[in-house]
């Protein structure tokens, strides 16, 4: 029996992906980022309940530019992951299975995740 070679093709950036194949990406990544962030972020939530000076040390920083960006990248991702998730469940019950609502609802679900995060970040900061 011949082992038959495949083609393989390497060229990441001539490879185009769907909507919905990036979004399902997208997805799994956020998951994979807010569970390595969670440690950190209890450990924020502790120091600010430690103690008036442990809080007002991390109300002191929210004015540092690299903490907004990061705070803005964790915020999409929570927000894309809740609602990716939710689309996904919708999915799961045959709601908006067809190829073009799949289309529209994962453009949707990126930009809203997208303009939600920075509406959530300039509100509190």
């Amino acid at each position: 029996m011949l082992k038959q070679k495949r083609p393989v093709f390497l060229n990441l950036t001539q490879i185009h992906l769907p909507i919905t194949a990036l979004m399902s990406i997208a997805h799994r990544l956020t998951g994979v980022l807010l569970f390595i962030v969670l440690p950190f972020l209890v450990y924020i939530l502790e120091q600010s309940l430690q103690s008036k000076v442990g809080f007002a040390s991390l109300y002191d920083g929210r004015d540092n530019l690299l903490l907004k960006i990061v705070l803005v990248i964790l915020a999409w991702s929570l927000l894309h992951h809740l609602f990716a998730g939710i689309r996904y469940l919708l999915l799961d019950i045959d709601i908006g299975i067809q190829r073009q609502q799949a289309r529209n609802s994962a453009w949707s679900v990126t930009i809203l995740a997208l303009i939600m995060a920075i509406a959530l970040v300039w509100m509190f900061l």
